[in-house]
């Protein structure tokens, strides 16, 4: 189920329609929990009714930068997945669209791109409209991003201009006809492809800094999936690129006069022998692969290995190996640092391969000095798409100030028809 967040200003009307579709059951994967208002607000009053948790953070009295912490925190403390705005009138900063990425929903009482963006709001929409003389105006359901009114358009319905039409009676209009249908009907399809699609992502745009990780699993159509990608702080992390030759990919220097020390950043990050495909954040890869080659399982073929020696960070090896064949199966393996400074070994087998599921490792819980290493188990996740979609979605998902590359093989179980799928390069400034 969705969590779903609302951010009020004013009465709350587009509010209150998702909340009389929530009640039909006409979004039967996504579920209000929290509605916040930037003012005290009647929207608020109207959660409260509802039996819904309303906070009011008044950004006037806050100032910009404690009210979006306090927003942050609040959202956080909810779990929430998906923030719809609902005649919300502050503009929320790159840190918060960044962090919630394709995860904030917007209506905008125009047909974007007309008359929208900074200092179109409210009447002034219609008025704008008016003033020009257009035959149709109508509503936009879109994701927000850094851009006011410029993210991606999910949904548009359009309605006839009246000549007799005031700036308050096509408002009016908009709202009630289109806005207060449009708004619960796209909520709705979204939080539907969310729970559908999204788990994957989720996961991604819930962590800034994953460091390097690994997907493993099988897509909705049975073949296999192993993905690798790289986020990076440093220059000198941030300069390499991944290239692919033949079943091989490796990580390469984009600039080799930059290069200081390559030892933790140039690797064969995915290689295959057999029915076994390797993938490893590492050096570490050649160490499995020589163990594969003499008959030794992944467990003992990483004996010999340990952490990253990058004090303070200590950055966990994490590796994967799939089976292809009649019995297929995968192991994530994850060598960390334990408190004691000993090298806690984890490995984890699955055997039992569903399609559309699929296990994610990396290296980082987020961003910090020093690094949080990766806790726990890998994450189940949801996986559907081939290598070219599914490397498109993962690469959305990595902030775009620390993402490197992503490179997804899609093969199937017989060894057959391998296909790579590389991202990479377009934000590290390096290409």
């Amino acid at each position: 189920m969705i969590r779903i967040a609302v951010l009020v200003s004013g009465d709350g009307s587009n509010l209150q329609a998702l909340l009389v579709a929530q009640k039909r059951g006409e979004n039967a994967d996504g579920r209000i929990v929290l509605v916040i208002g930037d003012r005290r607000c009647t929207a608020l009053e109207r959660a409260e009714r509802h039996d819904i948790e309303a906070v009011g953070l008044d950004r006037r009295t806050l100032g910009g930068k404690a009210f979006e912490s306090r927003l942050l925190a609040c959202l956080g403390q909810h779990n929430i997945d998906l923030i719809v705005l609902a005649g919300f009138l502050s503009i929320l900063s790159c840190e918060v669209t960044e962090r919630y990425r394709r995860r904030i929903i917007n209506i905008h009482p125009s047909l974007i791109p007309s008359f929208c963006g900074k200092g179109y709001y409210g009447l002034r929409v219609h008025q704008a409209a008016l003033h020009r003389g257009v035959k149709i105006s109508g509503a936009t359901v879109h994701l927000v991003d850094e851009v006011a009114d410029g993210g991606p358009i999910l949904a548009q319905q359009a309605i006839d201009v009246l000549g007799d039409d005031t700036p308050t009676s096509l408002g009016r209009r908009i709202l009630e006809q289109v806005e207060w249908k449009l708004l619960p009907r796209t909520v709705a399809s979204y939080c539907l492809y969310m729970e559908r699609n999204m788990s994957l992502l989720q996961n991604l745009a819930a962590n800034r800094y994953p460091g390097r990780g690994i997907v493993c699993g099988l897509n909705e159509r049975g073949n296999a999936i192993i993905a690798y990608f790289i986020t990076a702080r440093s220059s000198h992390s941030k300069n390499r690129c991944l290239v692919a030759e033949g079943d091989t990919v490796r990580t390469k220097a984009v600039d080799e006069s930059l290069l200081v020390d390559p030892s933790l950043i140039i690797y064969r990050a995915m290689d295959r022998l057999g029915e076994d495909v390797v993938v490893a954040n590492g050096d570490q890869s050649d160490t499995i692969l020589d163990g594969l080659r003499q008959g030794r399982t992944l467990q003992a073929s990483l004996e010999s290995r340990t952490f990253e020696p990058d004090a303070p960070n200590y950055t966990p090896r994490i590796s994967g190996l799939f089976r292809l064949g009649q019995d297929p199966f995968y192991t994530l393996s994850i060598l960390r640092r334990s408190d004691d400074g000993s090298c806690d070994r984890s490995y984890y087998s699955y055997t039992e391969l569903e399609k559309g599921k699929a296990h994610l490792i990396h290296t980082y819980e987020g961003d910090g000095n020093p690094l949080p290493g990766f806790t726990g188990e890998p994450r189940e996740v949801d996986l559907a798409g081939d290598a070219d979609s599914i490397a498109d979605r993962i690469w959305e998902m990595l902030d775009r100030q620390y993402r490197v590359a992503v490179c997804v093989k899609e093969i199937n179980l017989t060894g057959t028809d391998a296909v790579f799928a590389i991202r990479q390069g377009a934000d590290n400034g390096l290409y």
